[in-house]
């Protein structure tokens, strides 16, 4: 007590003030050290979305933290990340604002009107499509909107269903031909009467994705297609180079850029050709007449010959006449031969292709395990160029032309750890929690040594001698 006496109540009142801060900093840092570390569990909702999704969290009594500009960044504990999301999934949340036939769970069947039920329908429909096309790998989010009409009384004429959708990509990820022709058939399959022709779609940045053409005849329908079939054909030639050359060079070590020249002329051709020397004997025909007649008369008859200016003096001779006519007719019909052929060459021709192949050269390890660039030989690059040959078809007869380019590909960015990679066992948030347990450890040192020793030297200093 006397040691207490002796610092006075200015000095107990300093040391008091230094060891409550002191204990108010060990109690954040211990409660800090032992609070589970947060893990995002969803990005980019929607206000409605994310209030649903709290709501949930608040009534399972899960802790979480809202971060971002507008609070649709939702944390919860890293342990728990996908119990919640299974649970938020049983939920049906979050639903990206699409209702699927959920909706008739809370419907009333006995005050509800036919229109009503249709619209009701036709609503669940397009939220079970939206879903479907939002699980598909590169989409955040879709938006399918069904145009169904119906039959009017006493019309013979029906109008044909047709579709529109919307599309959300993740990030700078786009879909390709084959994506897009499958989300087409995929809503056509859903929808009865409804052809993936008649389905158009769109992504976030506004680019038509595919059209949905009335007439598949018309000018602009084919134009458009071509041009589809053009870039299609060209990143098939494209992607088989690449993934032919990776298994030499390896992978991301080669770029191939393909430009096509395709003819979407279409020819009908008839040709009706005759081979004079392929005869054949279809008929023969043989006619053959024999005529002869003889006559003599005793005494002059009343015939035409004696009543001409000259009868009587040729009666006069004791008349007779003799006739003899022989003709031998044949008619011989020749079959020649005849080619008759119908040719039609469908669009999509080649005209000439132009391919430029870009390939990284050889790393080695230098001096301190740096990797040294080298220049692939002249023999390797002709291997690889022998290699497009093959693969794209060339023909020299159409003017095709290869170039094959060695150059050192820039360094990645990203080089290092990426977001699943691991470092003596420990993720990437395990080094940030790591270091964040060490730099609290390192400002509570600080405090200890810069503000509680200095404080208490001078305590003990003051004091008066025993």
């Amino acid at each position: 007590m006397q040691f207490f006496r002796n610092l006075g109540a200015v000095r107990l009142a300093v040391l008091g003030g230094v060891a409550v801060a002191l204990i108010a900093f060990l109690f954040f840092l211990t409660s800090r050290l032992a609070s589970p570390s947060m893990q995002l569990l969803y990005s980019n909702l929607d206000p409605a979305d994310s209030k649903e999704v709290v709501g949930h969290l608040s009534q399972v009594g899960a802790p979480y933290e809202l971060r971002g500009q507008t609070g649709n960044e939702i944390y919860v504990p890293a342990d728990q990340v996908t119990r919640l999301r299974m649970s938020l999934a049983q939920a049906g949340l979050p639903s990206e604002g699409n209702l699927g036939y959920e909706i008739f769970d809370k419907s009333d069947g006995f005050g509800t009107t036919n229109f009503v039920l249709n619209i009701n329908q036709l609503r669940a429909l397009e939220g079970e499509l939206a879903r479907t096309i939002g699980s598909i790998k590169g989409i955040r989010s879709a938006r399918v909107h069904l145009v169904l009409p119906r039959r009017e009384l006493f019309s013979r004429e029906r109008q044909q269903p047709s579709a529109s959708i919307a599309l959300r990509m993740q990030g700078a990820q786009r879909l390709d031909r084959e994506q897009i022709k499958a989300i087409q058939y995929l809503v056509a399959a859903a929808v009865p009467d409804l052809t993936p022709q008649k389905i158009s779609i769109i992504d976030d940045k506004g680019s038509l994705l595919a059209r949905g053409a009335d007439d598949v005849n018309s000018p602009e329908f084919l134009s458009a297609n071509a041009e589809e079939r053009r870039i299609a054909y060209e990143s098939r030639l494209a992607r088989a180079i690449e993934t032919l050359l990776e298994r030499t060079v390896g992978f991301g070590k080669v770029r191939a850029e393909v430009n096509a020249d395709l003819d979407f002329d279409r020819v009908q051709i008839s040709r009706e050709e005759y081979d004079p020397n392929g005869q054949v004997v279809r008929s023969t025909q043989n006619v053959d007449e024999n005529s002869r007649s003889n006559e003599s008369l005793a005494d002059q008859a009343v015939t035409v010959e004696t009543n001409l200016p000259d009868g009587q003096q040729a009666g006069g001779n004791g008349g007779g006449s003799q006739s003899q006519t022989a003709r031998t007719e044949e008619t011989v019909n020749y079959e020649i031969t005849r080619i008759v052929s119908n040719t039609t060459r469908e669009t999509g021709g080649v005209r000439r292709l132009t391919v430029a192949v870009l390939v990284d050269g050889v790393y080695t390890r230098g001096e301190g395990g740096t990797p040294v660039y080298e220049p692939r030989n002249e023999q390797q690059l002709q291997q690889i160029e022998a290699l497009v040959r093959t693969a794209i078809g060339f023909n020299a007869n159409r003017g095709d032309a290869i170039e094959v380019v060695n150059m050192q590909f820039a360094p990645l960015d990203d080089i290092g750890m990426g977001a699943d990679s691991t470092l003596f066992g420990l993720s990437k948030n395990d080094f940030l929690q790591l270091a964040e347990i060490i730099v609290l450890a390192v400002v509570g040192l600080l405090v200890i040594l810069l503000v509680v020793r200095p404080v208490l030297t001078r305590l003990f200093e003051s004091l008066p001698a025993a």
